[in-house]
């Protein structure tokens, strides 16, 4: 399994903002996003190949009971099912992060779903081809349906304009299934600054429309930077 990183940090995004966790950053996406804050593990892949075994070494070393599977796309590794089996076993919380267009069957307490809406497509002249797989990949309805169903889950949006707003709207009619408290958006940026003045709307259209606000706290704490 190809591995950009392993690192020890807290939470920033979601409903377990706040709590030290083992990050285990997947290298390879099936995607890609414009606004990606990752690209070492997206549009341009790096890391190791590391065994199952390897990785859950530097997992347990560091004694922290969270640990977040992430990327790029940690779903697209098959290795996932016997690395979070045996995370389950040694008594980790995992936390997957994923874009939800793929299914493995493994264990897993928070499915984290981040959805790439069409705000997220790359224009041709910066992706080429990448722009029209994109497009054609980033919405599985089935496969959401199935996450939902069979794991304890989390919705996290990028909003980037208030038009952002009115397609996350457009998505939760399309998937009636997901529970509007389940449902996060989160300001798009990679500085405090730009987080600050999209949230400054963002958090009142949050309360008025029954969803949860998502500050990206690590931003905030660390500043946009690698293994935070």
């Amino acid at each position: 399994m190809r591995i950009a990183e392993i690192y020890q940090s807290v939470q920033g995004e979601g409903r377990l903002t706040g709590t030290p966790s083992v990050f285990v950053r997947a290298s390879g996406c099936n995607l890609r996003c414009w606004y990606c804050d990752t690209r070492y593990a997206s549009w341009r892949p790096e890391g190791d190949d590391l065994a199952v075994e390897a990785i859950v070494r530097q997992v347990l070393a560091a004694e922290c009971e969270h640990v977040v599977l992430t990327g790029g796309e940690p779903m697209l590794f098959a290795e996932l099912v016997p690395l979070c089996a045996k995370l389950r076993k040694a008594g980790r919380h995992i936390t997957i992060e994923t874009a939800g267009t793929l299914h493995l069957a493994l264990a897993c307490d928070l499915m984290s779903i981040s959805p790439k809406r069409a705000n997220s497509t790359p224009s041709i002249e910066a992706a080429g081809d990448w722009s029209h797989r994109h497009e054609r990949s980033r919405h599985v309805p089935d496969v959401i349906r199935r996450l939902i169903r069979e794991y304890p889950y989390q919705f996290k949006f990028v909003i980037d304009t208030p038009a952002d707003c009115a397609d996350v709207e457009a998505y939760l009619a399309e998937l009636p299934e997901i529970e509007r408290e389940h449902v996060l958006l989160m300001p798009q940026g990679t500085t405090a600054e730009q987080l600050a003045k999209t949230g400054a709307w963002l958090a009142p259209y949050c309360a008025e429309h029954g969803l949860t606000f998502c500050p990206r706290k690590h931003i905030e704490w660390y500043g946009f930077r690698r293994g935070t």
